[in-house]
């Protein structure tokens, strides 16, 4: 009885070693198949994204150094001639303007409201609105048009302008994508586009995906977080792999600070803060006074006003008035030239104004910054601070009068943050932005790129009628 048991059990252990084998090579197969089959889609899903991330680190370096020998332009034209300035800026407010106006109208101003209207347009009845929005002619433009004003001496940066060009490039691979093709999320490309464009353009990886997150969407971060990451750490090291390593700003000295530092930063960040705001509210009024102007002869007259506007600044006051304003921060953070003189930040506060409302292409991230930086220059100047102290009074008021105009402190602290490496000052860099955003909502309730964004919906939904 005992044999015939475990004879029953023999049999029964080889039936199942013969069904169990080709079950377990079946299983294998099929689990082998999924595997690759995931694989595969993961790696199509991927490709746009990387090389769209590629292409806008190359272009972002390309832009950096024409508009790097556009500013070199205006210094040694300046040294060569100065009075000289009275003639070029208007002819080259006049000529930026007329580019944007006659060739790609949505490619004036800063770039980052176009992309965020071009996200929320990102559906299949408004998609074919984005093509205004964001285009290869689009990208040309905005280039040609933000060099030839940054020689003019218009107080311009190419940040905001770098997002738009990255979200054209990511769009446009998008569209160049066959129909066999997975579908890939239209808004995810944009969004990744424009993160991008931040993080080559100053060199700031978590900075991009920041804004991404607090300015671009809301969006819940788990959906596009691999699209995202990527993208931005190969449109960074694209930049920073033919630029080589560099800061931003610099290396500022940032410490052994006193104790009682925390009040002059509450008012540097507070005071910008409040500037910032009132600047983009100005422009926004400006815009809508000057939207009267219907004959291109009074939008010339408007550009040759503005331009000599500027160019007095620059000849009779000071010829920091002219560009980006980033030579000024330097000086002030790397220097012991911690003080500026009273009227520079009154022409870096006027300055974006007249530049921006003139029509051609530029944006205000980088003024922003050289105006918050001679705002903190002054406080630290009230208080009498030097060395460190002041450099950290400098840091908090261009992180509140970014704040101000964007209304992302966070974005605004981090970004600040990567340009210096100060990590130390995190927390000061935070309050000062935090200050920035409460005092600058007082001053208008929305942001000023949301209100552009809404403007430039308004202008797509009226040309569609």
């Amino acid at each position: 009885m005992k044999y015939k048991l475990i004879k029953a059990n023999l049999k029964t252990i080889r039936f199942i070693q013969k069904v169990a084998g080709p079950v377990r090579v079946f299983l294998k197969d099929r689990f082998d198949s999924i595997t690759n089959a995931r694989l595969q889609q993961n790696l199509l899903n991927a490709i746009p994204f990387w090389l769209g991330a590629l292409l806008t680190g190359i272009v972002a370096v390309i832009y950096a150094k024409l508009f790097l020998i556009a500013e070199e332009g205006t210094i040694y034209l300046f040294q060569l001639n100065k009075w000289l300035f009275f003639a070029v800026t208007p002819i080259c407010f006049i000529v930026s303007w007329w580019l944007v106006s006659k060739y790609a109208p949505f490619s004036r101003g800063s770039g980052i409201p176009q992309v965020s209207a071009s996200i929320e347009l990102a559906n299949p009845k408004k998609y074919h609105l984005v093509n205004q929005l964001l285009s290869i002619r689009v990208l040309l433009i905005k280039i040609i048009s933000s060099l030839i004003m940054v020689f003019g001496g218009g107080v311009v940066g190419r940040e905001g302008p770098t997002i738009q060009i990255a979200g054209s490039i990511f769009k446009k691979i998008n569209d160049w994508l066959p129909e066999w093709y997975p579908k890939i999320s239209k808004k995810n490309m944009l969004i990744t586009g424009a993160a991008s464009g931040l993080a080559a353009a100053f060199n700031t990886p978590l900075g991009g995906i920041v804004f991404a997150i607090e300015e671009l969407t809301k969006t819940h971060f788990s959906y596009f977080k691999s699209a995202l990451l990527t993208g931005v750490i190969i449109a960074g090291l694209t930049a920073l792999n033919i630029l080589g390593p560099y800061l931003y700003l610099g290396f500022p000295t940032v410490s052994h600070l006193s104790w009682w530092i925390i009040f002059p930063a509450v008012v540097s960040g507070g005071l910008s803060g409040y500037l910032g705001s009132t600047m983009t509210r100005i422009i926004l009024y400006v815009l809508k006074r000057k939207s009267v102007l219907h004959t291109n002869t009074r939008r010339i007259i408007y550009c040759i006003v503005g331009g000599l506007l500027i160019a007095a600044s620059g000849i009779l006051i000071n010829e920091e008035t002219f560009g980006t304003g980033k030579e000024l921060m330097q000086t002030v953070l790397l220097t012991n030239n911690k003080y500026v003189e009273w009227y520079v930040p009154l022409l870096r506060f006027f300055g974006p104004i007249i530049s921006f409302t003139n029509g051609g292409a530029g944006g205000v991230f980088a003024p922003a910054l050289s105006a918050g930086a001679s705002i903190g220059s002054a406080v630290a100047d009230w208080f009498q601070l030097i060395d460190s102290n002041a450099n950290l009074i400098i840091l908090c008021g261009m992180v509140g009068f970014l704040t101000g105009v964007t209304r992302s402190p966070f974005t605004s602290a981090i970004l600040v943050l990567e340009m210096t490496t100060a990590e130390s000052i995190i927390f000061y860099l935070m309050i000062a932005g935090l200050i920035a955003n409460l005092v600058s909502s007082m001053v208008s309730k929305h942001s000023f790129y949301d209100q552009m964004k809404d403007q430039y919906l308004k202008e797509l939904e009226s040309e569609e009628k």
